[in-house]
């Protein structure tokens, strides 16, 4: 068989689409055309270049050199360390969650989005996507404005000077802050349009500078005497305030002093600090963890790379910042740490060494977000979630870059640099860094929690707990950090998660949504015991049968308002032998009758079956549809007639468009477009065609269903109903539900409570509880010899009356006189017919049908008692012609037989 021979599918819908895409070749090329083009492919880098390097370099950046005083100076020591701890903690929970995805499956551009995406679904994945791009974009931002802080900090105006002195010539103020950032920025640009393979290295050669700067750092602490240092501040008007601090070398005095909190006044940003604002800031050391992650389309074997290349630039990050930590806080004064973010330069054997790590540090942070932030961009915009504003952004140069996401990144990141400080724009970085540190998490839980076969990640390291521990820490810090940006982070990722969902995109990644949903459904069907059935909890639980729906689709949508919440199924059976084919022929059947239900909007399933007969095909699905205490109780036929069917899909336009011209986000519908739906579904029987049914067959149906203890619903005319479309906007006020609760084929029959009867006053109650037919109003009919001297039927009706106010039933009654229709029932010899299957008169049936039209013609729908069917399959036609003579030319109509008590009067 040909299907045994395909091959492994590859792991999503950006699999080799995507890798094309990012060498400029067209998607629609076979994946052997890469392989004739190696020197294009973009995959180059390994784990110590690919991942390692822009991991530390991302993680040291600003905090490193500019903010290490900052922290120990205002939180002390021991909270600083706890600060570091708990940021470590959670950037270490994330991690084996990103290890975890990505040694699942092959990772494709897009990082942390492609991740996210594959495993959550479009809605979900392309929200946080969205908000991690513009966490990048803050960040770039945030470094960006860290080193014109550094640059001020050396070649700076002194305040106290209106002349130049030396190297300081630069003047400061927010508008040049502002002008410094534009430039570095271009800078940025410029590098990052030439692409990631030369940042990636320039970023080695960033990388020794900063460790040898490091090293300088390390070994001053040991080398370098104590001295004074003075500082200066431009103050309030033209005041400027002078601060005299030593570094002390190694002092007990001086590591006492720093070990409680002192929290104080932020020079740069004249606001008090606190314990959160302080985390804020140090917590952008720990944003860059999935540097590595985001150059994923650049990586050699990400899958290998990731996990292994970030642990370990973690754990070395990790070591330095805590023992520069133990260092500053036992040789440096609080009042320099707090005062002077650029100290290190002061206390260094040659201050060049530090300027330059700081220089090189923070330029490559800012390359390094500006260059994730534009393929989480990239890949955005190859998936098309957000439609033509982020079309531009899917060009890529002919090496791969994608040069348009990168110039977004610029122009959002120059924006940014308007806050002018970069303590002020830290707490909205950490915080949008921490909901998609949450996300990643989310992810992995989920994977986790739907325990589907194919999640099978070569990293184990992790579990259920991990992930909840991290989701929960990043929640609880993110409004420990900033309340107010925590709440309008969480709603701008609702706000967008509303608009995918509207949006609708639909993809082949797969969805951990239908993962976790079956997951969940299978242990609610294992609760759900049919042995604890109560009449009063009762529900229809249809099995629609349609032969075709183009003639059956007012029935459908007719009977997605009479299911009230309960199992609604399509049977269809198609004839034939499976021994006589090659292969079943129903299984390719079901996506077209699957965008069926899509088009009409019905919450309904599809069950099909192959079969030698309708009979026995109906018998199949009645008693094989649905799981455990979700099985049909009622079964749901078209009448047998020999009407003409319309089509239903030449005059519905939702049938009749043409795909051509719709937007790309409609382009994935599963494979049946409206062309092809149309050409699935046969055209209606004609009148002089062959029936695949024959009357015997068909009361055969039946008394099957009736045997199977199956409710039965005849429905005839419906073809006629309008306005149960899911556009409608009728509410029934203007509708009519005509009840007819006796067995009108047996006028002898004055059971008013027997269980068809009760059955046929539940189905129209439940209608009338429908959406479209809430306001309908509804008539019971009960019809009565009036001329007899029995005058029982006034007591019958009372008795009917309190019948209905015990069932909550909400009704009006009308006494329709039946002397004129029983005459016609009656024997020659004065007897009347005991017999439900015997002949009835044509007048009696004519009579029938003159009384239903003459009080029921207005209604919108009629319920009439359905008499059981004959026990002789030849007396079949004649049962169906008693049924069609007294409804003809009704209008919509149900004919039920109830075999299941349904109503209950006690509580």
């Amino acid at each position: 068989m040909s299907n045994e021979r395909t091959p492994l599918v590859t792991s999503g819908v950006c699999g080799l689409s995507v890798a094309a895409v990012a060498c400029g070749t067209p998607t629609h090329n076979s994946p052997e055309s890469g392989s004739e083009t190696p020197s294009r492919d973009p995959r180059k880098l390994n784990t110590f270049f690919g991942v390692m390097v822009p991991t530390i370099l991302s993680m040291f950046s600003i905090v490193l050199f500019l903010r290490t005083g900052f922290v120990v100076g205002h939180a002390g020591l021991l909270q600083g360390l706890l600060m570091v701890i708990v940021a470590y903690t959670i950037i270490s929970l994330t991690i084996l969650s990103i290890c975890a995805i990505s040694t699942n499956g092959a990772i494709q551009g897009g990082g942390a989005y492609y991740m996210i995406s594959r495993s959550l679904g479009p809605e979900f994945g392309g929200s946080i996507g969205l908000m991690f791009f513009l966490a990048k974009v803050f960040a770039c931002g945030e470094y960006v404005l860290g080193l014109v802080e550094a640059i001020l900090d050396v070649f700076g105006s002194d305040p106290e000077s209106a002349v130049s002195k030396g190297v300081r010539v630069l003047p400061q103020g927010y508008w040049y802050t502002v002008l410094y950032s534009t430039v570095i920025l271009l800078l940025c640009l410029l590098v990052c349009l030439v692409g990631a393979h030369i940042y990636s290295r320039t970023a080695f050669v960033i990388f020794l500078v900063v460790t040898v700067s490091l090293l300088s750092i390390f070994i001053s602490f040991i080398a370098v005497k104590p001295h004074e240092i003075i500082i200066t501040h431009p103050g309030s008007g033209n005041q400027t305030l002078h601060y005299n601090t030593s570094y002390t070398g190694f002092s007990a005095a001086t590591l006492r002093n720093n070990l409680g909190s002192g929290y104080s006044l932020d020079y740069s940003t004249n606001s008090v600090m606190t314990f959160a604002s302080v985390f804020a800031v140090m917590f952008t050391s720990c944003t860059g963890i999935m540097a590595g992650a985001n150059m994923s389309g650049d990586l050699k074997t990400p899958s290998v790379s990731i996990p292994k290349g970030t642990i370990v630039a973690v754990i070395y990050t990790f070591t330095v910042y805590v023992v520069l930590f133990i260092l500053v806080s036992a040789t440096c004064e609080r009042t320099l740490l707090i005062q002077d973010y650029g100290f290190l330069q002061k206390i260094n054997i040659w201050s060049p060494f530090v300027t330059i790590g700081i220089y090189c540090a923070s330029l490559s942070a800012a390359m390094c977000a500006m260059i994730g932030a534009s393929r989480i961009l990239h890949a955005l915009a190859l998936d098309h979630l957000f439609g033509l504003p982020l079309a531009p952004a899917a060009i890529t140069s002919s090496s791969g870059n994608p040069w348009v996401a990168v110039l977004y990144t610029w122009g959002l990141a120059q924006c940014v640099v308007f806050a002018g400080h970069l303590n002020a724009v830290a707490g909205l970085v950490t915080v949008f860094y921490l909901l998609a540190y949450a996300a990643v998490d989310l992810a992995c839980l989920a994977l986790e929690w739907a325990s589907a076969p194919n999640f099978r990640p070569t990293f184990q390291l992790f579990s259920w707990h991990t992930c909840l521990l991290g989701i929960v820490s990043c929640l609880v810090m993110m409004f420990v950090i900033n309340p107010v940006y925590s709440s309008g982070s969480i709603v701008l990722l609702l706000l967008l998660l509303l608009f995918l969902h509207y949006r609708s995109p639909t993809s082949s990644w797969g969805y951990i949504s239908q993962a976790l949903i079956f997951h969940q459904v299978r242990k609610y069907l294992l609760m759900l015991d049919v042995r604890k059935d109560h009449v009063k909890f009762w529900r229809p639980q249809v099995l629609l049968m349609v032969a075709n729906p183009r003639s059956s689709c007012q029935l459908i949508l007719f009977v997605n308002q009479l299911k009230k919440g309960g199992l609604f199924v399509l049977g269809h059976v198609q004839l034939g032998d499976l021994d006589a084919l090659p292969s079943d022929p129903v299984q390719q059947q079901y996506n077209f009758w699957l965008s069926l239900v899509d088009k009409l909007g019905v919450k309904a399933f599809v069950d099909l079956t192959l079969s030698p007969s309708v009979r026995q095909g109906t018998q199949h699905l009645l008693r094989i549809t649905g799981l455990g205490g979700m099985k049909p109780n009622t079964l749901i036929l078209g009448f047998y007639d020999s009407c003409t069917p319309e089509d239903f899909f030449l005059q519905d336009t939702a049938f009749c468009d043409s795909s051509i011209g719709k937007s790309s986000e409609d382009e994935y519908n599963f494979g049946v477009d409206v062309p092809s739906l149309q050409a699935h579904f046969p055209p209606v029987r004609h009148v002089e065609s062959p029936r695949w049914l024959s009357p015997e067959e068909y009361v055969g149906i039946i008394s099957d269903a009736i045997k199977m203890n199956k409710n039965v619903c005849l429905c005839r005319y419906f073809f006629q109903l309008e306005g149960e479309g899911r556009d409608s906007n009728v509410d029934g006020s203007e509708r009519t539900i005509d009840v007819w609760p006796l067995n009108l084929l047996q006028p002898d029959s004055r059971d008013y409570e027997d269980v068809c009867s009760l059955f046929l006053l539940q189905m129209a109650c439940v209608l009338n509880m429908s959406s479209k037919w809430r306001h309908a109003r509804m008539r019971i009919f009960l019809n009565v010899e009036t001329e007899s001297g029995d005058q029982s039927w006034v007591v019958n009706e009372e008795t009917f009356r309190e019948l209905l106010k015990k069932l909550r039933i909400r009704a009006s009654i009308k006494i329709v006189p039946w002397d004129s229709v029983v005459q016609h029932h009656t024997k020659p010899g004065g007897e009347r017919s005991a017999e439900p299957t015997q002949a009835l008169s044509e007048d009696f049936l004519s009579a029938v049908n003159c009384t239903l039209t003459e009080h029921s013609s207005q209604a919108a729908v009629r319920f009439l008692y359905l008499p059981r069917p004959p026990a002789h399959h030849s007396q079949a036609p004649q049962y169906l012609a008693q049924l069609e003579a007294v409804t003809s030319g009704l209008g919509p109509t149900l004919l039920i037989h109830g075999v299941t008590p349904v109503t209950y009067t006690d509580l």
